[in-house]
Parts: structure tokens; C-alpha cells; sequence
């Protein structure tokens, strides 16, 4: 089954863009999903929806039903995010002067990690376009949630200590000036996170356009190398890369599930991937 998503207006205008990654524009066939379609870039090889909707028409698609799902997941969603830090490494306590680090969630949704990390001692906040999931997050767990891009929140340069992402770029019109704004918020040295599907993962090359996150909001799919790209692009050196997820469940018994996803693991052909970066 695949993830959850809106489906796009018929209202909704399509652009033509260059890759994100490298700057080419030559593109061949790769996945027909119905009423949209992916490309790949024949020069670096991302994946991408080309042509693609404009921002006005995807924010719109982040509405109350948007919200409602968040809400409805958000402590599994909350608890994967924790499997995955945990897999590089990431200890959200205080380092040894006892000083406050700075941390960002960018894509928070309702805030529970954001909420997690200030219980942890972190001077914490979250970027969320769901207007909805922005505003409950700020009520219910009394933190700090701007709504709308990180773009437009117009941090201060060199404010954070560690960026995170999860299930976000992937969803973004523009990935390169996204990291471009993510390199100049984040201290020299400080450390970015990011969660996103894995497009060379095994579910995806046997399920190819029914893989659960070929869908209508996820304007890219990486593979770990194109995010590597365009992370090293950016000026940012790779850390950790790691990946989970073999099968899915109910898509083959639970012994050969258990073999899968601990191989996924091993072997680096999960379906969802999380790789850590340092600004250089």
C-alpha cells in the first residue's frame, strides 16, 4: 500500500525545470504513476516529477486532511524518527560544558520531536507548512512551530547547531536552494540530518512505480548517491549513511521479513535511508 498523499488538483500548473542536482536538462522515461509521472536525469540519474506543480498549488495539498493524518501517526512517526537517529549515532544530551545546543526540525509536523528535544535541554524549534499541524503543535506541547517554509522563517545565519529532516526534501520543489538555506542557518561544523525515501532500496526496484512512495507529493526520490551529490555540492561531508526497511509488511511471511529487514540494514538496500552531514 503506499503512503498517504493528496492527489493533485486538475487545476494545477506544471513547470518544466532543470535537474536540481547537476543542472541538466536531459531526461528520459522512468516511472508512469497515473496522473503524474517520473523522469531521471540521464547526467546524475535523480528522480524526479518533471514537469512539476508550482509551490502555491502544493501548499495547498498540506490542508486539515494533511493534519489530520499527522496526527493520526504522529507518535509512530516520532518513534521511527528515534530508530533512525539512533542507528548514526545522535545523542540528544547536553555536550560536556553543559551549554545549550541549538536544534531545528524542519517539516515537524506536530512537534514531537521538537517537543522531545527540549525536554532533552536543547534550545528546540520546528518549521511546519501544514498551518493545522503547526498550530496544535504549538498548543498542545508549548513549543516554538513556525508555519510556512524554513525559507521564510528567516533564521539568523549560523543559528543551529543540528538541522533535521525527516520524510521532508523529498516533498520540496527546490532541494538546491533548500540546502542552500540549510548550509547558511547551520553553525560551521554543525551537523545535518536527513530522512528521506531510498530510491535503490530493494522495495523499490521490485515494486518500481507501485513502490509506496512513488506518489503524487514527493516531487523527488534520491537514491543514497544523488543525496550524497547534492549534499558534497553544498559543501557538506557524509557521516553516516544508513538504511532500514527490507519488505513490507504482509508482503512476504514474517521469517523471511525478519531476514529482509535485518539485511536491509547490513547491506544498505532499505526502502527509507537516513544520512548525517557536517557543514564544512
Amino acid at each position: 500500500m503506499k503512503t498517504f498523499s493528496i492527489q493533485p488538483s486538475i487545476d494545477e500548473k506544471r513547470t518544466m525545470i532543470n535537474c536540481p542536482i547537476c543542472g541538466g536538462s536531459d531526461f528520459s522515461h522512468h516511472w508512469d504513476c497515473g496522473v503524474f509521472s517520473y523522469v531521471k536525469c540521464n547526467d546524475c540519474r535523480l528522480i524526479l516529477q518533471n514537469p512539476q506543480p508550482q509551490f502555491e498549488d502544493l501548499d495547498n495539498r498540506y490542508d486539515e486532511e494533511y493534519f489530520k493524518y499527522e496526527q493520526k501517526n504522529d507518535q509512530l512517526f516520532f518513534e521511527l524518527m528515534l530508530m533512525g537517529l539512533s542507528d548514526i549515532g545522535f545523542n540528544p544530551e547536553l555536550n560536556s560544558t553543559g551549554e545549550k545546543k541549538s536544534f531545528l526540525d524542519i517539516g515537524c509536523a506536530t512537534g514531537l520531536l521538537v517537543e522531545f528535544m527540549q525536554n532533552n535541554g536543547w534550545n528546540s524549534y520546528g518549521v511546519e507548512l501544514c498551518a493545522p499541524a503547526a498550530k496544535y503543535g504549538e498548543e498542545k506541547r508549548g513549543i516554538s512551530i513556525y508555519s510556512g517554509t524554513v525559507e521564510k522563517a528567516a533564521y539568523k545565519e549560523n543559528s543551529f547547531d543540528v538541522i533535521h529532516c525527516s520524510h521532508l526534501i523529498e516533498h520540496l520543489n527546490n532541494p538546491s536552494t533548500y540546502m542552500d538555506e540549510v548550509r547558511r542557518i547551520l553553525k560551521p561544523g554543525g551537523l545535518f540530518i536527513c530522512t528521506t525515501p531510498n530510491s535503490d532500496g530493494f522495495q523499490a526496484g521490485i515494486f518500481g512505480a507501485k513502490w509506496r512512495s512513488a506518489i503524487a507529493d514527493h516531487m523527488f526520490l534520491f537514491s543514497k548517491k544523488t543525496l550524497s551529490d547534492l549534499l558534497h555540492r553544498k559543501s557538506f561531508s557524509i557521516e553516516e549513511v544508513k538504511t532500514w526497511g527490507g519488505i513490507g509488511q504482509g508482503y512476504a511471511p514474517d521469517f523471511i521479513k525478519k531476514i529482509l529487514d535485518r539485511s536491509a540494514k547490513k547491506f544498505h538496500f532499505g526502502d527509507v535511508m537516513i544520512i548525517s552531514s557536517r557543514k564544512e
